[in-house]
């Protein structure tokens, strides 16, 4: 880093710069451990001498529950800073959030969804940029799609990508019956133009005047962009900006998200056999969360967790859910390491209801 030449490649120094910041406090919290740990047996030693003063006997003994448990904090924290990372960790991220099964509750529980990741992403500060989206008839969502950037986005957000199954009382149902709906998320990790090359040949753009709700600025210019890659098929439709260039641009940069995630997901899939995941791989076949509104229940299915605070939840507090998904998802990385067997302790789950 102190050489001249360091900061020519920004891309690189910004890498390298971001592992040095992660190698000094894993440092800094070993140094802490092993000065805890030293407390303990000090005070360890402190509590054993009968010829000690009394007083600091006692202070010694009151001192090491508060001693152990900050020692246990410290290693864990420090086998966490020596996973590695996945290279996509620290990505910016697009959410994508449709509609699934259910028809206009579905689109209007997709909204509902979509408004709590945008409150969760606030509470941690980051910035929410509109791609595309396409409303209901009832203003719900269809689909929609977003850019969030920030620190760790997709580390963050990633366990998300799956099927997202509601439970309630619709808006339009006269008789009471509870109803079941599904919402798919998918969380891709923002492509850089360097992952990636995308033949230009490979591609059919077209543009078209945008539709709905957005003035003349929207409705009366070609400015919606329509892009197709030929050879997976994958079509990416972008009309929220009001210049044909930042929808184009919008609409390029899902794309090689999508592709980037397909072939991430095509290097995994060469490993499954040997690897026995326990949080899924955010397929959308899997239910992966269920939103009981009757019963105030959060249900997620991979590793058994249920909490009674759904109007929490929908407010964007998905903090205590991520971090159950994020400890299992450490705990076999770190049984992967070791060697061990990885064995998913799963919390107390209640009957789904169908």
């Amino acid at each position: 880093m102190a050489a001249p030449s360091f900061y020519a490649n920004a891309r690189r120094a910004t890498e390298v710069s971001r592992e040095h910041q992660k190698l000094g406090q894993l440092i800094a919290e070993h140094r802490a451990y092993e000065k805890t740990a030293r407390e303990i047996v000090e005070a360890e030693s402190m509590t054993a001498d009968v010829g000690a003063d009394a007083d600091l006997r006692d202070l010694a003994a009151a001192e090491l529950p508060d001693l152990r448990r900050r020692l246990a904090e410290l290693h864990t924290s420090v086998l966490r800073a020596m996973i590695p990372p996945e290279p996509t960790d620290s990505r910016n991220t697009v959410l994508e959030i449709r509609a699934g099964t259910g028809g206009e509750e579905a689109a209007l529980f997709a909204a509902e969804l979509a408004r709590a990741y945008f409150k969760f992403a606030d509470r941690c500060g980051w910035k929410v940029e509109p791609m595309s989206s396409s409303l209901s008839e009832r203003g719900g969502f269809r689909e929609v799609s977003v850019l969030i950037t920030g620190t760790d986005v997709y580390r963050q957000i990633k366990f998300e990508s799956g099927v997202h199954r509601v439970q309630r009382v619709p808006a339009t149902e006269a008789s009471g019956r509870i109803h079941t709906s599904t919402v798919t998320v998918a969380v891709l990790p923002e492509a850089e133009e360097v992952d990636l090359h995308i033949d230009p040949q490979d591609l059919e753009i077209t543009v078209q005047r945008a539709s709905g709700p957005g003035g003349q600025g929207v409705n009366t210019t070609d400015s919606a962009v329509r892009v197709i890659h030929k050879p997976t098929g994958m079509i990416v439709f972008c009309a929220d900006g009001r210049s044909q260039q930042k929808n184009k641009a919008s609409a390029l940069a899902v794309l090689r998200s999508r592709l980037l995630k397909l072939r991430e997901d095509e290097e995994k899939a060469k490993y499954a056999a040997q690897r026995r995941s326990q949080i899924g791989t955010g397929d959308r076949s899997e239910r992966i969360r269920t939103y009981n509104f009757p019963q105030n229940r959060v249900t997620d299915h991979r590793i058994g967790l249920t909490q009674h605070n759904l109007p929490q939840v929908m407010e964007g507090d998905f903090g205590s859910i991520i971090a159950a998904l994020q400890n299992v998802d450490f705990e076999e990385k770190l049984a992967a390491l070791t060697g061990q067997e990885f064995v998913l302790r799963r919390g107390a789950t209640e009957r789904d209801d169908d």
